[in-house]
């Protein structure tokens, strides 16, 4: 495998796609967006909530998890866990205007025969595009959480609340299961890219991936679950046997040959 394919090729998608004001404003405007949202609602929450009444609607099993943490805390705490998901999401969302466009759009701007006709592998080419797709998202990511967390005790985040933060759940969510996502967004919208004709059409079907992270949403609201250690590890666990299947698929959908012989 030659690195120096590899590393000319993600910089080249990078010269490419980074163009594109929408997709600019996907990599910078979101991640701050998903960073500042939960601060305007904790620094909100921590003004309003001081007694116990405030957490009677939550979940038994949420309570549970509390532990020792004071009522108003546990609230905050069950509160920030709904924008956890996004966090998950992120990793999602980002990459795939990037890897959907990486295959058709090239393929509209007669941009990818010549690629594929030089002495570079599937393998190559493949690992480049999902590169120049992943590591922004994953970048921006870990950008937005870290910013999150160093201004969260400025608006009202108690040593207990930035203790959640920081605990094995959001890290292994934001840290582990924030790549493996975007590891299958990537590899999702290549597949989608290349049968596809119109990049658009294959952004909106990889965006089915988001959901199902929706349902970690519901089902914490719902009291079916808590989102906790053991979840954030199963779910990684879970991604990361996906993931391996959506590397094996991809590199089996996308036939060059066909691209270079019958792709109109």
């Amino acid at each position: 495998m030659n690195t120096t394919r590899i590393r000319t090729i993600v910089e080249k998608e990078w010269a490419e796609v980074f163009k594109n004001r929408l997709v600019i404003v996907t990599v910078a405007a979101l991640p701050l967006l998903f960073a500042f949202l939960p601060l305007v609602v904790l620094g909100t929450t921590a003004g309003t909530m001081s007694s116990a009444g405030d957490v009677t609607d939550l979940p038994p099993s949420f309570l549970k998890a509390c532990g020792a943490l004071p009522p108003f805390e546990c609230m905050q705490v069950y509160i920030l866990n709904q924008f956890l998901v996004l966090y998950m999401m992120m990793p999602l969302i980002i990459p795939t205007s990037i890897a959907a466009y990486s295959i058709v759009g090239e393929k509209t701007t007669r941009s990818l025969e010549p690629l594929l006709a030089t002495p570079i592998t599937t393998e190559e080419l493949l690992i480049a595009k999902g590169l120049a797709a992943a590591l922004p998202a994953i970048a921006a990511t870990w950008g937005s959480f870290l910013l999150f967390a160093l201004l969260a005790p400025l608006v009202g985040a108690t040593a207990g609340v930035s203790a959640a933060i920081f605990s094995p759940t959001w890290l292994t969510a934001v840290f582990l299961i924030g790549p493996l996502m975007a590891v299958l967004s990537v590899n999702f919208a290549v597949m989608v890219s290349s049968r596809v004709t119109d990049p658009r059409a294959a952004e909106q079907i990889a965006g089915v991936l988001v959901v199902p992270l929706m349902a970690l949403i519901f089902g914490q609201i719902a009291g079916l679950f808590v989102i906790n250690f053991t979840l954030m590890l199963s779910v990684a666990v879970v991604l990361a046997v996906i993931d391996a299947g959506a590397i094996y698929l991809g590199a089996q959908v996308f036939q060059r040959e066909a691209i270079l012989t019958k792709w109109k």
